[in-house]
């Protein structure tokens, strides 16, 4: 029987409060937020990094938690598809312009749309049409066709 491994401690902030724990050198991000943390929006699918649907904000920047260890974000922010939205669960203004144009439906996907559209939209408020399209290019969505998800991102900056 293999000899169990040295926890790490790891200090964060997820979603704005501080987080403190020991885990496995080897637990993914992924799994922390939903098996540790209990934030199931974050979802696995491929667990391969291809997917997107595990997308989280680290430090503002768009990554797979799939992909990235959870001792990887010791003393980093960690911003998950929980944490865009506003205080008493109010809906940010993304989640709002996904819901009015139907950018969703069974919304295995959404979470990892809205950390990239989030994203996107930190980074560049007024997107073009095509940037909102590469910037989504990574997420794969098997039920709306995109048009719906590109036309809320659209929305959600102010215009189409």
């Amino acid at each position: 029987m293999p000899e169990r491994s040295e926890l790490v401690s790891l200090r964060c902030q997820v979603n704005g409060r501080p987080v403190v724990a020991e885990v496995e050198p080897r637990l993914s991000l992924a799994d922390f937020l939903r098996q540790h943390l209990e934030l199931t929006g974050t979802h696995l699918g491929c667990e391969q990094g291809v997917c997107g649907a595990c997308n989280v904000l680290l430090d503002g920047q768009l990554v797979r938690s799939c992909l990235l260890l959870a001792a990887q974000a010791d003393g980093l922010e960690v911003v998950t598809v929980e944490g865009i939205g506003g205080p008493g669960g109010q809906l940010s203004r993304l989640q709002q312009a996904f819901l009015d144009q139907h950018g969703l439906q069974c919304g295995f996907c959404t979470p990892g749309m809205l950390l990239a559209a989030e994203a996107l939209l930190r980074e560049n408020p007024k997107p073009s049409r095509d940037e909102v399209v590469h910037a989504i290019s990574g997420v794969i969505c098997r039920c709306t066709g995109y048009t719906d998800i590109v036309d809320a991102i659209l929305a959600a900056r102010g215009g189409q």
